[in-house]
Parts: C-alpha cells; sequence; structure tokens
C-alpha cells in the first residue's frame, strides 16, 4: 500500500502529516510541525526575509528526513496566504527545490478553503477521525488569512478566505504590548467590516456544527478548558482578557504557551467578532486541516475504490462546467468535442501513450476551449488560455490547469511553439505530452463542425505506419468534417510520425 506525505507551509507554521493508505483509508504514521513565523516578513516589508527563508528550509529539511524514513511514494508541498503575498516567492521556491528537490506549490485561499473541507468534512478518510453530517460551518483561521465555509451534506456551498489571519493582523496593529486600546479598535473595525462581507455571502443560517480548526481554534479550546464546544461567551471573555495581558501573562494561559502568546490576541478578537457577527453559540475544535485534505485527495486521485475517489471527481468535473457556464459556454455544445476527444484518447492509447491524468485534462481542455470568446472571438484561444491558467477550477493545482490552457490553447491556427507563453510554466519534459494532447482536441474538434445534433460516429484503427480514422456520415454528410480532419494530418504526422487517413465508414 502507498505512503504518501503532506506538508502544509504556513503563514506561522510548517506541518507535516505522513499517512499509508490501509483498505483504502489513510492511517497516521507521523506528524510534526515547527513555527517558522514565514508571513511576519511578508506582512511588513512584502518579501519573505532571509532569515524566515532559513529558518522554514530548516524544518523543511527535517522533516524530509521522516519522509525518507517512513518511504514515502508521493508527496505534495502547499504554501498559503504568507508566499501568495510575497513578492521573492519564486525565489524561495527555487531554493527549496534545489535543497529538497521538493516543488511547492502556491494555493489560492479558495483552493485552500476547499482541502481543508475535504480533510474535516470528507468521506471518513482518516482512520479514526469521526464523520461530520449536517450543515456545518468551518472556520480555519492560519497566519495569513481566514477560510471560512459552509457545507451541507458534505458539499461546498460556499467559501470565503479574509485577510485576518493572526499574525497578519499582529503585524498590522498589534506591534506594542500590550496593545494601546486605538490599535484594538482599529483592529476591531477591519475584523467586523471583513466579517460583515463575510456573512453577507455565506448566510448561513442555522447550522448542525461550527468547526474550527488551526492552532488558535486548539489554543483557545484549551485555554477555555472546553473539552466539547466552547460557548461563544467564553471566547469573548477570554479575548477581552487577554488584549489587557503582557506577553509573559498570555503565555502562562494554559494551552497557548510563549509562541502563540505572540499572536493570540489577533487570534482571539477574530474568533470573538466571528462568532457574534454570525450570530454563533460557539465551536468545536478539530485537529484536522489543509495536509489532511492534501492527502485525501491524494488517496482520491490514485484509488480508485476510495470512499472519496467518485465525490473528488464529481467535484472537480462540476467545477469545469461551472467555469465553463461564467465564461458564456454551454456545455451541452461543448459535449460532443469533449466525448470524441475522450474516445481519441482510449482508442489510440498505444499510439499516444500519455499518462492517465491526462484523460481528464483533455476532457476539462475540450469543455473550455471557447471561454475566451468571453472577452473577444478575435484570438479567442489566447485568452482562453489565460482564462483557464488563471481561474480557480477546483481540484486542479496551477500547473495541471496550466496545462489544461495549454491544450485548449493550441486549436486554431498556431501550434505550441518553445517559448510559448502557454507552455512557459510547464516542465520542458512536458511538453511532448502536451503536444500528443492537443493533436487529440484538434482531431476532436474538427469532428464536430457546427452542428447541433448531428453528431458524428467515428472508429479509429492503429497499424504500425497509419492510422485510419473512418467517420460515419450523419444526416447531412461529412464532407466539411473529412476535410478538416485531412488539414491535420500534416500535424499529425509531425508529431506522432504516422501517417493519418481519413475515411468515410
Amino acid at each position: 500500500m502507498p505512503t504518501f506525505a503532506a506538508i502544509d507551509i504556513g503563514s506561522n507554521s510548517c506541518r507535516l502529516k505522513i499517512a499509508k493508505v490501509v483498505a483504502h483509508r489513510l492511517k497516521t504514521l507521523a506528524e510534526d510541525r515547527e513555527v517558522t513565523r514565514l508571513g511576519a516578513s511578508v506582512f511588513e516589508s512584502g518579501s519573505v526575509s532571509p532569515e524566515a527563508m532559513e529558518a522554514t528550509l530548516r524544518a523543511l529539511k527535517r522533516f524530509q528526513r521522516a519522509v525518507q524514513l517512513h518511504g514515502v511514494d508521493q508527496i505534495r508541498v502547499a504554501a498559503t496566504s504568507a508566499m501568495r503575498d510575497a513578492r521573492n516567492a519564486a525565489a524561495f521556491q527555487a531554493w527549496v527545490k534545489a535543497e529538497t528537490g521538493w516543488n511547492i506549490e502556491i494555493i489560492s485561499g479558495l483552493e485552500e478553503g476547499r482541502l481543508i473541507h475535504l480533510g474535516v468534512i470528507g468521506p471518513g478518510l482518516i482512520s479514526g477521525e469521526p464523520v461530520v453530517t449536517g450543515k456545518v460551518l468551518l472556520v480555519d483561521l492560519g497566519g495569513g488569512s481566514c477560510e471560512i465555509t459552509l457545507s451541507e451534506r458534505k458539499r461546498i456551498r460556499e467559501t470565503i478566505s479574509l485577510p485576518l489571519g493572526a499574525v497578519r493582523l499582529t503585524q498590522e496593529f498589534l506591534a506594542a504590548d500590550p496593545a494601546p486600546t486605538d490599535e484594538l479598535t482599529r483592529m476591531g473595525r477591519l475584523i467586523s467590516r471583513e466579517l460583515r462581507r463575510a456573512q453577507r455571502r455565506i448566510q448561513p443560517g442555522k447550522v448542525t456544527h461550527v468547526i474550527a480548526t488551526s492552532g488558535t481554534a486548539a489554543a483557545l479550546s484549551a485555554a477555555c478548558a472546553a473539552d466539547g464546544s466552547v460557548p461563544a461567551r467564553a471566547v469573548r471573555k477570554l479575548a477581552a482578557k487577554l488584549a489587557k495581558m503582557k506577553l509573559l501573562e498570555r503565555a502562562a494561559v494554559p494551552g497557548i504557551g510563549p509562541r502563540r502568546a505572540e499572536i493570540i490576541v489577533a487570534g482571539a478578537q477574530v474568533f470573538s467578532e466571528l462568532l457574534e457577527t454570525f450570530g454563533l453559540p460557539g465551536f468545536r475544535y478539530s485537529p484536522l486541516g489543509l495536509r489532511d485534505g492534501i492527502l485525501a485527495q491524494m488517496l482520491a486521485e490514485q484509488d480508485a475504490r476510495a470512499t472519496a475517489h467518485r465525490e473528488f471527481e464529481h467535484e472537480r468535473w462540476e467545477s469545469v462546467l461551472a467555469t465553463a457556464r461564467r465564461y458564456g459556454v454551454d456545455p451541452r455544445q461543448a459535449e460532443p468535442v469533449r466525448t470524441h476527444a475522450v474516445q481519441l484518447f482510449r482508442e489510440l492509447k498505444a499510439l499516444h501513450q500519455l499518462p492517465a491524468e491526462y484523460e481528464g485534462w483533455l476532457a476539462a481542455a475540450a469543455i473550455l476551449q471557447d471561454t475566451g470568446k468571453f472577452i473577444n472571438h478575435q484570438g479567442h484561444h489566447r485568452h482562453t488560455q489565460y482564462i483557464v491558467s488563471s481561474s480557480e477550477i477546483y481540484g486542479y493545482t496551477p500547473l495541471q490547469r496550466t496545462v489544461v490552457s495549454a491544450i485548449a490553447r493550441y486549436i486554431g491556427k498556431s501550434r505550441p511553439q518553445p517559448g510559448d507563453r502557454a507552455l512557459r510554466n510547464i516542465p520542458a519534459e512536458e511538453h511532448k505530452n502536451v503536444h500528443r494532447a492537443v493533436v487529440l482536441l484538434r482531431l476532436a474538434v474538427a469532428l464536430n463542425q457546427d452542428r447541433a445534433s448531428d453528431v458524428l460516429r467515428v472508429a479509429a484503427r492503429v497499424y504500425p505506419k497509419r492510422i485510419y480514422l473512418e467517420v460515419k456520415p450523419g444526416r447531412t454528410g461529412a464532407e466539411l468534417e473529412l476535410w478538416s480532419l485531412r488539414k491535420e494530418a500534416d500535424y499529425f504526422r509531425e508529431v506522432f510520425g504516422r501517417e493519418l487517413f481519413c475515411t468515410l465508414a
């Protein structure tokens, strides 16, 4: 059974979790955590300081020894708010890559919220953790941002990411110790404004559970001596008390400790205001979080028999369809192109030899290929590449979105060339695969020349030196489609080294 590792590079701390797949579920093998304050310098100057980089890299190297010890088969390293904001994020990514071989993936606030939801309220993938059902409000207050998600029947109804992280707020408002009343007031106004905006968008109504994750929630739960739910009144009382204390006094409060004491005033204030703004009676702390969601997604992607696999694929595809609709594309009209693209992928597998995940990426590109017309019909494929690579499509990493956008980019007259903007952020070793996927999508588009309902049937036959596509004419014939397919023969030969023959069945 495979072993996975997830690393969460947060604005306040780095966290590691290693889990092994046992009976299609995840069994935790090891966990580690280190406070590195990566976000402190970012929220002050806009860049990660050399000291913060060095501290974080030391933690990652320690994590690497644990990863090697447990024989991890796959690792995913995700960075959140601080790295999203840092001007020198790319430099830090390159340093980590050079020292560890790991690629840091900077995820958006919404993707962070989705993964946290998957880890906490997913389909019971973490062995020993209870399954949460009903209508749930999920709050993750980190160092740089606060993700609030409304979930019903394990499906996300709405999620929002707010710039209300404990490190960020402390850096901006609470330089003195204890903080002056006017600074606390200024911070409170900002928190209230952001939470009112979130409340108008999410509108939770009556929820069955309020679950909070991350270090601030753990500290508040411990400080309030709450075995289960933490009452809102206790949080308000504690927040007011902590605001008047000095650092050493806060550090002495049970459950807080010296490092959390530095940022707990801001974190407690956010929780106090949130519970009041949303009219919530309290919250329950969960030790699960982003790294659990990362592990759950890794399992869902690789284990087709895992409980989460079907839900993950459904959620990802729904996000593709929602993106298409957002930019004026009717998925029903794009469906024949997707169907033909997937058919060609499967029937020509011996020829293209693409990795299995390209089938889904090719299908997504087929649905999204015309989104660029939302901006301008002229040169719309260039606009499509920009829209797809920049859009928030749940379940797709930035690199995966970039690959999908590149496949959709070259459906017009242009073909992929070295140095193209569309390929710039795709590893060079992946370019060959992108070329092959582009050819398959171009063939699928050629088979669908403005047909409303008269969809053609096609069959592919593979021979050592040539490929035959046999097209069965529809009610209106297939001459235009044959002409379009034959126009692709030169490019097909260039990419696959075989002749393409297109005939009527």
